[in-house]
């Protein structure tokens, strides 16, 4: 039976060779060090010898001793015999044959060792489990595989797998009835009764409070904006924000709101006082926040695209129709006025040179020539048409879309009186203006008459000022208060994206600068983050060594010019690199090629998924989000089927099935329970390492190299979680994964964000936020995702950043030293870098990317505010010359070494291979994404990471059997092609129709592979 929440399985793997430690593993644990044969040769006879060194070597590597010693992998005995020059490993069967031989060996490697028994440290072990499950929430499986490593890393011999898991068990539930006592201990009498009428259906509602309360706006317009704002203030009015919870960890309140958010009315009914209490508490306190995240999320998308776009392309419109008559007005006038300079000029003869007077001497004259081809009514009626249709000379490009942009006030009328109660806003100096003005506008709004006195004028730039204070139907001493009102918002819009003004009862939209490290707790951090990052405290002698490195590189790279082909220089000193050629595939790749894809079995879907998890227990990181311990029988089916459902975009028809797995109900509450964003991201990092750990992986890369790149999604159903772009999405609105892959072909981890903006602004936040794997040192993306704050943070980050430069003529680059001589780069280096200016910034620079290091602040919201309208700050302008080092030194390598192009193309095509693959998987509904709210678009796309990377693993792992097959079956296999191999082959694998569930018995782990001769068909 299973051990309570491990399986069988799992339990006999613990603490035992499963399966064949790696070469990597074989090396690590079983080599024997010189007092490692000091205690083995001291044995008489080989196979004590033979014994005792895999007793020695095997608690290393389990952490226990195994009952019987001679059932060790072979690999593992013939590993340790060729140290121990033992010419015959099979004489290990000969160990322990006269009793108590092996048991005496393992006193003394024990005592020697200092493995110390379990009754030991229990207590100690319990008080390490209780903080760690007390702060982090773990899944059992997950504290009892920390316990594990624990015991092992303190040379603690394991104990009986059930003793472990109960003491797990124990700790566990023992922790999380401390958290629930102690939010359930923070509330009033009054509080609990008013969190417990959240459960309650209203007379002739079909949906609890909390269900309603949970759901936030959809559509985008003025009255769901009002309607957005009711439900924060609504959610405010409980008063469970003022609740001090800043003593439970942020990621148990924040795992208690998910369940909250997810789980049903219903269930939470059933649980006992505190942890129900405790949850719609956690759950309240997340809502109070993330309800004004969802208000003003919505307020941007408003002001962007029903407003201030609308608008535009409304005045587009107008300005086309009107276009015609412009045209017309403009030939007459432009017909009239070339008669005036003809006959009032003087002539001149071309070919004598003479002069002779005008034409005309007379007004009379000229305006009858005039008229001779334009009537002078006609000139009249062009004129006035000219003067109704263009704006006036004073007036700029702007004021055609922002005059009819008042037009709209009845889409913001309704909630800007509960803009500015319900939202707690705060800013900037540089946004207090803009602020004061719009707290000012609700005593504005309705008035007949408005003076100037009473608006900021300072605000009114360019058009706005007439359009506020001059327009034709206001009375002397008034303003047009609707205009100013738009004026403001505009402003507004603009303020909150670059956060200078920002919510401080909002978590998305708060401000960034609160969250930088500072103080006292800058100063904890500073020395670990320096070290981290190895960075100094101090800039100069830093600064110092970059810029006579990238003096030095000038000189080689420039010095290797004239042998140079790839590049060249335009008139203007210009750099320019010849297109990389493609890479041949020689005959021996196309047959080698040919012949594994052929080998890989045919499989459906699920059964790749199923087997996968067969592999390496992935499965087993779907917990419940009620935090239960028990899991349902052949959860593994179920979790496979919703994986498919949603991977595939299908929903869930073509999975359901007769079984009690793929029944409707299962389905449904699987979904509901286990499936959601952590588990992905838990599984994902299992999968990930598996990856890793195949050879044919390794033969691609080390993990070291990583691309980050966006995949578009239509967004067809209305959110306000989707933007448009017609490039895109045509008419309607979308979504982009940016997701990260590495050079072993795994996906590392992506966010969703909506529309589609530059990806600079979230790379970083990419990186940092990995479900796992190494951590990448060399980052390529597209020209989108580069900038050179960008450049600057990543560097500063530790990273080699690699961007593809799409327009590399026009990027400028930089140098340091003006009068130095860079030969052919003299003219295309024409950007001084500034290195006071860096130095001057040095210890905020630290600070920020310090916040950025520690997850104390989101990458995102710190370029955001390094940039106002488009441009730098002082700081962010100082990161920006830092930047400007590596991004030369990036141009000076692309332009000297047609290798680190190459390795930056293959990247991306690695990147380009895994979008098209999961297009083909994601085939349902024609690809299109149909989550209304951002939670579903990052699970469904959570699933679709997961699948993805599960048929890398299995193409990966039955590829790389496939070449080593050939390479016994003698055929010739070279290394560079197998490095070509593509794990992203879909051919073998059916992704549509209904799906098989049944996983066949694989006695060796794995199916037998096809022929390498054998056609699709058979």
């Amino acid at each position: 039976m299973a051990v309570e929440f491990l399986t069988d399985e799992q339990a006999a793997r613990y603490g035992s060779f499963y399966e064949v430690p790696s070469r990597a593993e074989l090396e690590r644990y079983f080599f024997l060090d010189d007092a490692d044969r000091e205690a083995v040769q001291a044995k008489r006879r080989a196979h004590n010898r033979l014994g005792f060194a895999v007793q020695l070597t095997s608690v290393r590597f389990l952490g226990r001793f195994l009952p019987d010693p001679r059932q060790v992998p072979e690999e593992v005995a013939e590993y340790l015999a060729g140290q121990l020059d033992i010419e015959d490993a099979s004489c290990l069967k000969l160990y322990g044959e006269r009793d108590g031989t092996a048991r005496t060996h393992a006193g003394e490697i024990q005592e020697a060792g200092g493995w110390r028994d379990f009754a030991e440290v229990r207590e100690e072990l319990a008080g390490w489990l209780d903080a760690r499950a007390w702060t982090t929430g773990d899944g059992p499986k997950a504290l009892f595989d920390a316990a594990a490593g624990w015991l092992r890393e303190g040379r603690v011999l394991l104990p009986g797998v059930s003793r472990l898991a109960r003491l797990v068990g124990s700790v566990r539930e023992a922790a999380n009835q401390r958290l629930w006592d102690a939010l359930y201990g923070m509330l009033s009498t009054g509080q609990r009764a008013v969190l417990d009428s959240l459960l309650t259906v209203p007379p002739g509602e079909r949906v609890s409070e909390l269900d309603r309360l949970r759901r936030g706006p959809v559509r985008v317009s003025g009255p769901q904006m009002k309607r957005a704002l009711e439900r924060a203030e609504e959610i405010a009015a409980f008063g469970m924000g003022a609740v001090d919870v800043s003593r439970i960890p942020p990621r148990r309140l924040a795992e208690l709101s998910r369940y909250g958010v997810d789980g049903k009315a219903s269930l939470l009914r059933r649980h006992s006082d505190a942890r129900r209490l405790a949850t719609l508490l956690a759950t309240t306190v997340y809502l109070t926040s993330r309800a004004v995240d969802d208000a003003l999320d919505l307020l941007e998308v408003l002001i962007a695209t029903k407003l201030l776009a609308k608008a535009e392309r409304e005045s587009a419109k107008e300005k086309l129709k009107t276009l015609p008559r412009v045209e017309r007005a403009s030939a007459k006038l432009a017909t009239a006025f070339q008669v005036v300079f003809d006959t009032t000029s003087e002539q001149v003869d071309t070919d004598t040179g003479e002069i002779a007077p005008p034409k005309v001497e007379s007004l009379e004259g000229m305006w009858a020539a005039i008229e001779q081809v334009v009537p002078r009514h006609e000139l009249a009626a062009a004129i006035a048409a000219l003067f109704e249709l263009t704006p006036p000379l004073d007036s700029d490009a702007d004021e055609a879309w922002r005059a009819m942009l008042i037009n709209r006030f009845g889409t913001v009328r309704p909630f800007l009186k509960l803009l500015v109660t319900v939202v707690d806003f705060d800013a900037t100096p540089e946004g207090e203006a803009v602020l004061g003005a719009l707290l000012s506008l609700p005593e504005l709004m309705g008035r007949k008459k408005v003076g100037p006195a009473e608006i900021d004028a300072g605000l009114l730039i360019g058009s706005w000022r007439r359009l506020v204070l001059a327009a034709p139907h206001l009375e002397p001493g008034t303003v047009d208060w609707k205009a100013y009102t738009f004026c403001v918002l505009e402003h507004l819009h603009r303020m909150l994206r670059s956060k200078q003004v920002f919510a401080r009862n909002s978590s998305k939209w708060g401000d960034p600068r609160a969250k930088l490290l500072a103080g006292q707790a800058w100063q904890q951090a500073r020395p670990t983050v320096l070290a981290s990052l190895n960075l100094p405290g101090e800039a100069g002698g830093h600064l110092a060594a970059r810029a006579a490195l990238l003096d030095g590189t000038y000189r080689e790279v420039a010095a290797r010019v004239p042998d140079n082909a790839q590049i060249v220089f335009d008139d203007d000193g210009r750099l320019h690199f010849a297109a990389l050629e493609p890479e041949p595939e020689p005959a021996s790749l196309l047959e080698l090629r040919a012949a594994v894809n052929a080998m890989l079995p045919r499989v459906d879907l699920p059964e790749v998924l199923l087997e996968v998890f067969s592999w390496t227990g992935a499965d087993q990181a779907f917990t419940s989000v009620t935090g239960g311990e028990a899991r349902l029988k052949d959860l593994n089916v179920t979790i496979a089927a919703l994986l498919v459902a949603h991977g595939c975009n299908v929903g869930y028809t073509p999975v359901m099935g007769g079984a009690d797995p793929l029944k409707y109900g299962r389905l449904s509450h699987v979904d509901q329970t286990y499936l959601r964003l952590a588990t992905y991201r838990a599984a994902n990092a299992t999968l990930i390492e598996h990856q890793a750990s195949i050879p044919l992986a390794q033969t691609w890369g080390g993990g070291l190299v990583a691309s980050v790149d966006g995949m578009r999604f239509v967004v067809p159903v209305p959110s306000v979680y989707a933007r448009p772009n017609p490039k895109y999405f045509g008419r309607r609105g979308g979504a982009t994964w940016l997701n990260m892959i590495n050079d072993q072909a795994a996906g590392l981890g992506g966010k969703v964000v909506a529309g589609t903006p530059r990806d600079s602004l979230y790379v970083l936040d990419v990186l940092y936020d990995r479900d796992g794997g190494r951590r990448p040192e060399m980052i390529v993306t597209d020209t989108a995702s580069y900038s050179d704050i960008v450049f600057g943070l990543l560097t500063l980050a530790g990273f080699a950043y690699a961007p593809q430069l799409a327009d590399l003529p026009d990027q400028k680059m930089w140098r340091v030293d003006r009068t130095a001589d860079y030969g052919a780069f003299q003219d295309a280096a024409r950007g001084r870098i500034d290195l006071a200016r860096i130095e001057r910034h040095w210890e905020d620079i630290l600070r920020i990317i310090g916040s950025i290091h520690t997850g104390a602040v989101r990458a995102y919201d710190v370029i955001r505010m390094l940039s106002r309208d488009g441009r730098p700050t002082p700081l962010g302008d100082a990161i920006a010359h830092y930047g400007r080092i590596a991004k030369t030194l990036h141009i000076l390598r692309l332009a000297d070494e047609p290798g680190y192009r190459r390795q930056i193309k293959v990247q991306a095509n690695l990147q380009e291979g895994r979008h098209a693959l999961a297009r083909k998987i994601f085939h349902g509904r024609a690809g299109q994404l149909y989550q209304r709210y951002q939670d579903g678009m990052e699970d469904q796309i959570g699933a679709l990471g997961l699948v993805l990377n599960a048929l890398v693993l299995f193409n990966t792992r039955y590829m790389d059997a496939a070449v080593n097959q050939l390479r016994a079956d003698g055929f010739e296999v070279r290394d560079e092609d197998v490095a070509r191999l593509s794990p992203f082959v879909r051919h073998h694998i059916n992704v549509l129709g209904r799906y098989s569930f049944q996983l066949p018995d694989l006695p060796g782990g794995m199916r037998p592979l096809r022929d390498k001769h054998a056609t699709d068909d058979e």
